[in-house]
């Protein structure tokens, strides 16, 4: 089994069938899974998207920027509830953003997100890179080169990668193995083009999944996976 992976949690997902907030449910089946693999010894980083609260990229009024801030804040929300639920079920938790949000988080450093890891606590990346213009799956990749995780888990509101949005075709062929060069060139949009290069140029495998697939987490690390490899 790996020994450090970070997991993202798509803001989507952790809405669950509600499409927008927190879906208690969901994240408290997250928090179960991530503490039976803490409890085997696995250290795990989390980030989490912020799709169930804020999409700036859809909206034609707002300043890139502004509406790129927002999403990061939205991420900070989710990060200090979901985190607060993994404390719930008996796990501990440190949330780190890339700027100051006065008590409520721990400003990043490679250094600090480590010592909390070897700790036994789950780690909690927030706010993306703190930049504009990069996703937090970017901001995903990024932090699990950082950390040097063994894997990326990518838990979707859909179980895989496909060679077509399957929301919109009903015919569409999920792949069981895709290398990450193939998913630039296929422009399959599974992660952002930035991401998947710094999949590619940093060697970082990744793992997508269904988050509301029954014990997804746990079957990914155990050898009962059903969504998509994807190779570097």
């Amino acid at each position: 089994m790996m020994k450090r992976v970070l997991l993202k949690l798509s803001g989507e997902a952790l809405a669950g069938e509600k499409k927008t907030g927190f879906d208690e449910a969901t994240c408290t089946e997250v928090a179960k899974q991530v503490k039976e693999l803490t409890d085997k010894g696995v250290q795990v980083a989390v980030v989490t998207g912020g799709g169930n609260f804020w999409r700036g990229r859809t909206s034609e009024t707002i300043d890139r920027v502004k509406a790129d801030q927002i999403g990061m804040l939205a991420t900070v929300m989710n990060c200090i509830y979901v985190s607060d639920i993994f404390r719930y079920v008996g796990m501990k938790t440190e949330v780190f953003t890339p700027f100051v949000c006065g008590s409520f988080t721990t400003l990043f450093s490679k250094d600090k997100a480590l010592k909390a890891l070897k700790k036994g606590k789950v780690i909690f990346f927030a706010g993306g890179t703190g930049h504009p213009y990069f996703s937090t799956d970017t901001g995903a990749v990024l932090r699990a080169v950082e950390i040097e995780a063994d894997a990326m888990l990518l838990a979707k509101a859909i179980d895989g990668i496909y060679d077509s949005d399957p929301k919109v075709n009903p015919k569409a062929v999920k792949y069981e193995e895709i290398s990450i060069q193939e998913v630039i060139d296929r422009k399959l949009q599974a992660i952002d083009l930035t991401a998947s290069i710094i999949c590619l140029e940093n060697k970082m495998p990744m793992l997508v999944f269904g988050l509301n697939e029954k014990n997804s987490i746990v079957e990914t690390m155990t050898g009962k996976f059903t969504g998509t490899k994807v190779t570097v």
